[in-house]
């Protein structure tokens, strides 16, 4: 293990262990609050959402930086104006995004195609269940559900980062191993040195 490579797991662990600490506490609170559940489940996305497009942006990938600062933006707009509004976003977002991940992971081919094949399935299914639910029990009712469902998948998005955490943590917690003075890192593992 080189030094960037230790440096970077180093770095990377504790943002990742963040993220998903977060992602898990906004979905027990959007489901144990009730109504306010949309809002909080909504704004703290939205927040998160806005933060990766302004990494983004400082990175160079302008059209999808601005997309998701965009978009965060609106989620905490909405979020700040009424439960009613969140609710909506969520009823029109939950299947978004689960069409824009399924069109995503089918687009990458190998495992992510067998991925996005199942989350097909899971956007055709979830779709069902919201269309039905508005339907039989009203749109307040489907905003509920949404939010659920919403609350369910940032729960699952937070076990890889928490799994990919604490495998970088691992990997940084490992010491490495210092060169001999004076070596460049030529082939003194292939039977001697240059120098």
């Amino acid at each position: 293990m080189t030094r960037s490579e230790h440096d970077a797991a180093r770095r990377a662990w504790p943002v990742r262990a963040a993220l998903g600490v977060v992602l898990l506490v906004l979905a027990v609170a959007a489901v144990l609050t009730g109504d306010l559940g949309a809002r909080l489940l909504l704004g703290g996305l939205g927040v998160l959402a806005a933060a990766r497009g302004a990494v983004l942006l400082r990175a160079g990938a302008a059209p999808a930086g601005a997309a998701a600062l965009l978009a965060g933006a609106a989620a905490v707009v909405a979020a700040a104006v009424s439960a009613s509004l969140s609710g909506w976003a969520l009823l029109a977002g939950v299947p978004s995004a689960l069409l824009a991940a399924t069109a995503v992971a089918l687009a990458r081919g190998g495992t992510a195609r067998r991925a996005g094949a199942a989350l097909a399935v899971w956007t055709v299914l979830v779709g069902g269940l919201l269309a039905g639910t508005a339907a039989v029990q009203g749109a307040g009712r489907a905003a509920d559900v949404a939010t659920v469902v919403a609350a369910l998948a940032a729960g699952l998005a937070a076990v890889p980062l928490l799994v990919g955490a604490a495998a970088l943590r691992s990997v940084a917690a490992r010491p490495v191993l210092a060169r001999p003075a004076g070596c460049g890192g030529c082939a003194c593992g292939a039977g001697g040195c240059g120098a």
